[in-house]
């Protein structure tokens, strides 16, 4: 059986991919999304379920240890299209068409549900950064421009060293926060109101 993806739901899974989700391949023609998150966002992993449930068999489970909430979809084809997009050679990569993919406030709130850190310093300042630890720095650059050239959200590319490792992000200054904040702020779910500066 298969699905076509609505609009929404597409957003959200671009998010996904960007953040935590994963595309799992069935070895024939089908691909499904795996969704996971620890015990405090069960909230959020139920959400994404409501979004996504024509596509899935059975919703969300429960680790026998309590940590973790977790869901699947069906395996379809339409999402294989985009596994073979970001997941050419089986690792995830950022497309050189991230900029026509990444075109949806919704998409970039879930990324930063999903990889997205808030620095927030009572009177002094604030700042938005998304994890690309597993991306190249080019990759990073891609990301950057499309912020820019979709959403007007000015970014930086770092590349921290974090116990002899960098870890490449990107870092959402003065120049793209108050942007950045209004573009994302109408989708971000309550519990990652610790994500949102306390303005």
């Amino acid at each position: 059986m298969e699905f076509k993806l609505t609009k929404k739901q597409k957003a959200i899974i671009i998010g996904g991919i960007l953040g935590d989700a994963h595309l799992e391949f069935n070895g024939y023609k089908g691909t499904r999304i795996q969704i996971k998150q620890c015990q405090k966002y069960k909230t959020y992993v139920f959400w994404l379920y409501n979004e996504l449930n024509n596509l899935c068999k059975s919703p969300p489970n429960k680790r026998k240890d309590g940590s973790q909430w977790f869901f699947g979809t069906r395996y379809t084809t339409e999402l294989t299209e985009l596994r073979n997009i970001f997941y050419p050679k089986d690792k995830k990569i950022i497309p050189s068409i991230i900029s026509e993919l990444l075109n949806d406030p919704l998409s970039l709130a879930i990324w930063y549900m999903d990889d997205g850190t808030l620095d927030w310093r009572p009177k002094d300042h604030f700042a938005f950064s998304l994890s690309v630890n597993c991306f190249s720095l080019r990759e990073a650059s891609l990301l950057s421009i499309a912020l820019k050239k979709n959403f007007q959200i000015f970014s930086t590319v770092q590349n921290p060293l974090c116990r002899g490792k960098r870890y490449p992000r990107l870092y959402i200054g003065k120049e793209g926060i108050n942007k950045f904040l209004s573009t994302i702020q109408p989708y971000i779910l309550e519990c990652f109101n610790h994500k949102i500066p306390p303005l």
